[in-house]
């Protein structure tokens, strides 16, 4: 991996650290709303499967030192071995299948990113409902009304936002010869 690529993964890293810091407790959840997870998808859409894994494995890495990259914040292990700590571990997967997803399609329309980015959600809510449900022993249907039901409508909007501006984003950088800080 060269130096550039290295550099617009720590970008993605960074821009998704700031992205996790707009957050709202729930009181009714230990799940927050954040931003976190639009820079996650970005990261796919932008840097493939490989970069884009980078990027995000750097991401926890930090929070995992106590950096406090985690929304509202916090950073530790004790987060992401906490109930919320799934949905972190659920970005490693869902960078890998948007990514792979987005540079297997052809052509560039908000509808294609928006098919390609959706079971990259639902991964991220697999391990984050998982993650959630055993340590909180919460059963089934808990575990949808706290952690999963909230988020769907929001996480939908997140998903338009990115398929929108990661086509816009990769048509601005081959407009200006900057194609090769992304990876598709």
């Amino acid at each position: 991996m060269n130096l550039t690529k290295l550099t617009t993964a720590a970008f993605c890293a960074a821009l998704t650290t700031l992205l996790a810091q707009l957050a709202i407790p729930l009181p009714f959840s230990p799940v927050p709303f954040t931003g976190q997870l639009i820079g996650v998808l970005l990261t796919a859409a932008l840097l493939g499967p490989r970069n884009g894994l980078l990027s995000v494995s750097a991401y926890l890495l930090l929070g995992a030192a106590g950096v406090p990259v985690f929304s509202l914040a916090r950073g530790g292990m004790a987060i992401l071995s906490g109930p919320t700590g799934g949905y972190l571990w659920g970005f490693l997967p869902a960078v890998l299948i948007a990514g792979l997803l987005i540079k297997k399609q052809e052509g560039n329309s908000v509808l294609r990113y928006t098919f390609s980015l959706l079971p990259a959600v639902m991964a991220v809510y697999c391990c984050g409902a998982l993650q959630l449900g055993l340590l909180m022993q919460f059963s089934i249907s808990q575990v949808i009304l706290v952690g999963i039901a909230p988020f769907i409508i929001f996480d939908l909007i997140k998903i338009f936002i990115v398929a929108f501006f990661s086509i816009e984003i990769k048509k601005s950088l081959r407009r200006n010869g900057l194609a090769h800080l992304i990876e598709n």
